[in-house]
């Protein structure tokens, strides 16, 4: 990621809502216990350099969800919460490019690269990250600035968090995205 222009690239903030937060509360297993933290850091990196923050929120359409938007839990977590005019698009798929203009507003800002950080690693910024790629951006999965929770397959076969956001960056680098870590944003963005 060479010295990107000012004006070509957006960090993408997808899903850092209280839901989460429930879920760590009640000691569901989660990997990247430091995410926030570079999610911050990161924040604090492009307000300080005036560079576009876009803000993805989920709110579920299903019954027993807790990212239903009447709901607490799609509220956002104050670290992460929108600031200025920071645009926010509210979804209701995992991916933040279905049902909103984030596409088009992003081509009409002439922006190109994409910094693709947020939760959950292997749900809605994988799918996000992917179909970006697929759009044509030069995209990049912050996998330090990402979680996973445990999770068992179809098959029964319980997969520990780790492994999780491990096949996400398996599955993503080199083919939808580059898999950088938050310093190495900060290096390319000096």
């Amino acid at each position: 990621m060479n010295n990107p222009q000012k004006n070509t690239i957006a960090l993408l903030v997808i899903d850092v809502q209280t839901a989460f937060k429930q879920r760590d509360e009640r000691g569901d297993q989660r990997c990247n216990p430091k995410a926030e933290t570079r999610i911050a850091e990161l924040l604090a990196t492009f307000r300080r350099r005036t560079l576009p923050v876009f803000h993805i929120h989920h709110h579920s359409l299903e019954s027993d969800s807790l990212f239903r938007a009447e709901l607490c839990g799609s509220g956002v977590q104050s670290f992460a919460a929108p600031v200025g005019n920071e645009p926010v698009y509210i979804k209701h798929v995992n991916s933040a490019f279905i049902g909103t203009s984030l596409e088009s507003d992003l081509r009409s800002a002439g922006i190109n690269r994409l910094i693709m950080c947020g939760a959950t690693a292997n749900h809605c910024v994988e799918t996000s990250t992917r179909m970006a790629g697929n759009l044509g951006f030069d995209t990049f999965y912050v996998s330090d600035a990402v979680w996973a929770y445990e999770a068992a397959g179809p098959d029964g076969v319980l997969h520990t968090a780790e492994e999780v956001l491990s096949m996400s960056i398996c599955d993503l680098d080199g083919e939808f995205a580059t898999v950088i870590n938050t310093d190495q944003v900060m290096k390319s963005l000096v």
